[in-house]
């Protein structure tokens, strides 16, 4: 009988966070991955908003490996079977994550969406970015900077993934406008930083004439700068990258890197987490949250490095 009663009491636990507003609530952060800075902030922002709520644990869980899309999905049917209070997901794929969220849906769970929307319409919210406006962005920038004229390429991440199509397809859009622009493709490097180096490894080999890069992530930009310096093609070849990290930025003003476009890690981290906690306890959510973005370069780059 004693046994029966702790089972019962230990499936009761966290789910009920939500039905009281005194007891404490089981917020999970599950991201794609903790290896950049882009997460380690988002992460610091979600915990800062975590701190300013007594009444909150939480955790924040991730796959090694961006692309580990399988190990996400299994960290994210942990937390349903413990009926956490609410789930903040940034979705490593949609296909594969979706079953999942349903069945968090299912046992009452709130989802929340960051980072990467998901086209489910039972997620409570959204915390993000406009990624096709940042990639269109990008997109003027290499055109001002080629006078509209030359061959350019994408270094972009997971195929399939939320983020990377539509600041691939917000690039595109631009570029695609300029007669004078010759787009040669762009090639997968899973948002890692050596793989970016090898894709602009063989992007210079086949296209030795190549004019300009946009890598949709930091680390890909990284790579594909590490990539251009060994051949000593720095400031001969546009690279804009994308998150505005700290290396990111400061290879801005180093002249290493052309621009990058900033997200607010932070800003997402702490509103998503702001977020959820409502979800948590009930209260209504904001549909949609658009933490902004902004087009860094030499001129301004200072002001991201504070």
């Amino acid at each position: 009988m004693s046994v029966w009663v702790l089972a019962a009491a230990v499936l009761a636990g966290p789910g009920c966070g939500r039905s009281g507003p005194n007891k404490k609530l089981e917020i999970v952060l599950v991201t794609k991955a903790l290896d950049s800075e882009f997460w380690q902030r988002l992460k610091a922002g979600a915990e800062q908003a975590a701190r300013g709520d007594p009444q909150v644990r939480l955790a924040v869980l991730a796959p090694e490996r961006e692309i580990n899309i399988d190990q996400q999905v299994a960290i994210l049917e942990d937390q349903v079977l413990k009926k956490v209070s609410a789930l903040a997901v940034a979705p490593a794929g949609v296909a594969e994550v979706l079953p999942v969220l349903e069945k968090a849906r299912a046992a009452g769970i709130p989802v929340l969406i960051v980072d990467t929307d998901l086209p489910w319409p039972h997620r409570v919210g959204f915390v993000g970015i406009d990624n096709r406006l940042g990639g269109r962005m990008a997109g003027e920038y290499v055109l001002q900077a080629l006078g509209g004229r030359g061959k350019v390429a994408v270094i972009r991440g997971v195929l399939g993934v939320a983020t990377q199509e539509d600041r691939l397809a917000g690039f595109q859009e631009v570029v695609s406008k300029a007669p004078g622009i010759q787009w040669v493709g762009a090639q997968p490097a899973n948002s890692e930083r050596a793989l970016g180096m090898s894709v602009m490894e063989n992007l210079l080999t086949r296209h030795p004439d190549l004019k300009a890069v946009f890598a949709t992530n930091d680390q890909m930009a990284l790579g594909a700068m590490e990539a251009i310096a060994a051949r000593n093609l720095t400031g001969r070849i546009v690279l804009v990258g994308f998150d505005a990290g700290r290396e990111a930025v400061r290879a801005v003003l180093a002249g290493r890197m052309n621009a990058v476009m900033a997200q607010y890690p932070e800003r997402i981290g702490r509103r998503a987490i702001e977020e959820a906690i409502k979800a948590a306890r009930g209260r209504p959510v904001e549909r949609f949250v658009d933490v902004g973005t902004a087009l860094v370069t030499r001129e301004n780059a200072h002001e991201f490095l504070r």
